[in-house]
């Protein structure tokens, strides 16, 4: 897997996955939408690490050299 996420993006991603999965997180009454925002606290935390977007694949998105 290549690496398609820059630096400053990898630190945005990580700052919402700790946003959105820690005390901080939006509280909705509806469960699914809180259900959401935890499934794509995870998936940004995932990404931050492994440096690597499925969409930015898709996309042919190339952001390493930013």
């Amino acid at each position: 897997m290549k690496q398609n996420l820059g630096k400053v993006d990898r630190i945005l991603r990580f700052f919402l996955a700790f946003w959105w999965l820690g005390s901080f997180a939006p509280n909705y009454q509806i469960a699914w939408v809180n259900w959401i925002i935890f499934f794509v606290g995870w998936i940004a935390l995932i990404e931050s690490f492994a440096g690597w977007c499925l969409l930015h694949d898709w996309f042919k998105i190339n952001n390493k050299n930013q």
